[in-house]
């Protein structure tokens, strides 16, 4: 079974960093591509950072600049990198598998296999 697991969530103040982690298992993990949502209370989950398996990036624009994805597939871990975290980054973070290639917009329907989440609260 595919399983993802997130970690690195917490608390930071507005301008802080946070790495955020995924772990994959079940998948041979460089053969897809990956993804970073985000949902904040009351809102649809947005993507907001991916990445294909030949490590193109794509991201959401309002965190162009700030946000960092990689890949690692020897260890088959995805990663987060946040950095000038604003108060609207706040929400649960999930990561997702796709096996399309991405698209600029991110859409959530390219993506499945969410992980648990990890809470980001920016203050």
């Amino acid at each position: 079974d595919v399983q993802l697991v997130e970690s690195g969530g917490g608390s930071v103040q507005a301008g802080g960093s946070l790495k955020l982690s995924c772990a994959a298992s079940g998948v041979t993990f460089s053969n897809y591509s990956m993804g970073w949502f985000r949902q904040a209370p009351g809102k649809q989950r947005e993507g907001v950072a991916a990445i294909d398996r030949d490590g193109t990036t794509v991201y959401k624009d309002s965190v162009k600049g700030r946000f960092t994805t990689s890949r690692d597939n020897a260890k088959s871990t995805l990663i987060l990198q946040m950095a000038s975290l604003k108060t609207e980054d706040t929400g649960m973070y999930y990561c997702a598998v796709s096996r399309r290639t991405c698209q600029p917009s991110i859409p959530r329907a390219d993506f499945g296999f969410w992980g648990q989440g990890t809470q980001v609260t920016v203050s």
